[in-house]
Parts: C-alpha cells; structure tokens; sequence
C-alpha cells in the first residue's frame, strides 16, 4: 500500500500537464483516467490515507511480533532459570547422599518360632522343647466327592 501511493504521488508530480490544466489524464493499466482539479486533489487524499493505513498496519505488525519475541525471550529465560534451580537442587542432593553413610541391610534373621508366647524363641529355650504331637491318619473314604454321593467304584 504504500509502495501504491508512493508510485501515484511520483506519477502525478512527473506530469506537467496535470497541474497546469483543469482536467489532467492518467493511463493506468491501459485506461485513460481523466480527473479535474478537485477530483485530484480527492484521490490524493485517498492516496494518503492508503499510505497512512499501510503505515499503521506495519506497526501494528512490528510491535505484534516485538512482543511476541519479547515473550519467547522470557519464557525461554524462564525455562534457563527452571532447569539452573533443578540442577542446583540435584547437586544438592548428590552432595547429601555422599556425605551421608551408607546403611548396610541387615541379613535375613531366622525366623523366631514361639508358640507359647512368652516372648522367647522355643528353640533356644532351657525347657524341653514342646511334645510333638502326631496326628493319625484318616482314610481316604470321603462320601463327597465333586457334589455326588458315594464312591467312584459304586457307580461304575
């Protein structure tokens, strides 16, 4: 847009005829425009106002995109900080842990076997050790088996 009224503003000021006469004519894109006084004078007018426009939309562009990098800047600044912090706190930490000793894990203890409760263990108590009692056994004659009554060799 402006590089458009810069071109109409040399084109108007090149022609002689334009400004000693009351009609000047233009050819733009092979059209013949033939403009009087006081429409020139409007279309230079307008001419400005495309220039002016054109301008504010330029800045409008710089500033959008100054602001734009001036936020990439920051967040980017932000993220350096973050990540100075976090490794700060990791050295910290590794500094922690050198510095503190190591803890062995103790081995697996036997387990303490006391059936009496009395809070000793029964294998290294002075008594006699507990009677072991036997449990007979029972014959397999169970009459359940999956739901059914009876034997398996009954049925067949």
């Amino acid at each position: 847009m402006i590089v458009l009224a810069g071109a109409t503003v040399i084109a108007v000021s090149w022609d002689e005829t334009a400004a000693s006469t009351a009609t000047a004519s233009f050819t733009i894109f092979d059209r013949t425009v033939q403009l009087s006084q006081l429409e020139l004078f409007f279309a230079g007018v307008a001419v400005g106002a495309v220039f002016l426009l054109g301008l504010m939309i330029m800045f409008v562009g710089m500033r959008r995109s100054s602001a734009q990098r001036r936020k990439l800047r920051s967040s980017r600044s932000e993220a350096r900080d973050r990540v100075a912090r976090l490794e700060e706190e990791k050295r910290e930490l590794e500094r922690k842990l050198d510095e503190t000793p190591e803890v062995v894990p103790a081995t697996a203890a036997a387990p303490v076997v006391d059936r009496d409760h009395d809070g000793v263990d029964d294998r290294v108590e002075a008594t006699a050790p507990h009677p072991h009692v036997e449990v007979p056994s029972q014959p397999a004659t169970d009459e359940l088996v999956a739901g059914r009554h009876g034997r398996l060799s009954d049925r067949r």
